[in-house]
């Protein structure tokens, strides 16, 4: 697939947020890769950079040893998807997540999530990712 150069800046921005922010569950980053009137589509979180810091900050004492594992990435202009393994603790099966971005001039703008739990047992051999 053909990417514009502004969707590859864009890919690489929410790759960057995964790693600089989310799998480390880092507040102290927010502020560099989000938008301060950051709008929150996920029940989990206040709305806004703040509530994201928030929702960061109970996430690293709730659940310190947790990991994500981005699986894919699509992007579309000025949305990119991704698709995420996140366990909360070592061991346990977790969550298959898709995240999806908005991004404006270099920040994310815009949030939306949902999830499933990667089931112990399915009726096919795929597997969830």
């Amino acid at each position: 697939m053909s990417y514009t150069d502004q969707e590859h800046a864009n890919l690489r921005l929410v790759t960057d947020i995964y790693e600089k922010v989310l799998k480390p569950l880092d507040p102290t980053m927010v502020d560099r890769f989000f938008d301060p009137g950051y709008i929150q589509h996920s029940p989990m979180a206040e709305t806004g950079a703040e509530g994201l810091k928030q929702f960061l900050a109970h996430a690293r004492f709730a659940a310190p040893l947790a990991t994500h594992e981005v699986k894919r990435l699509f992007v579309d202009g000025d949305h990119v998807i991704a698709q995420v393994h996140v366990v909360l603790s070592p061991g346990e099966p977790g969550n298959a997540v898709i995240d999806i971005f908005r991004l404006q001039d270099g920040r994310a703008v815009e949030h939306w999530d949902v999830g499933q739990a990667v089931p112990a047992a399915m009726q096919h051999n795929n597997g969830m990712f």
